[in-house]
């Protein structure tokens, strides 16, 4: 059975947006993309996604399992510690 998704309110929108448009947040995702691009999983639908390693370098995994683990503000249950 599918979880629930959360609903976000218009006033996390709107924080999530001004913190979005700062330059830091659009260096980081400027790079992850950049990174994607060059190993060819940015926008061919594949599903996989590059994973930060605890050594700094990237590997491709599957985007649901990335996503899960790394969780919701970084609280996962599912989280290595």
């Amino acid at each position: 059975m599918a979880a629930k998704k959360r609903k976000i309110t218009a006033a996390q929108r709107k924080a999530r947006a001004k913190y979005n448009a700062k330059p830091g947040p659009k260096k980081r995702r400027a790079l992850l993309n950049k990174i994607n691009r060059k190993k060819g999983t940015y926008g061919n639908g594949d599903g996989m996604d590059n994973s930060h390693t605890s050594k700094g370098k990237t590997v491709k995994e599957k985007a649901s399992k990335n996503r899960r683990r790394n969780g919701n503000d970084g609280k996962s249950k599912y989280k290595r510690k």
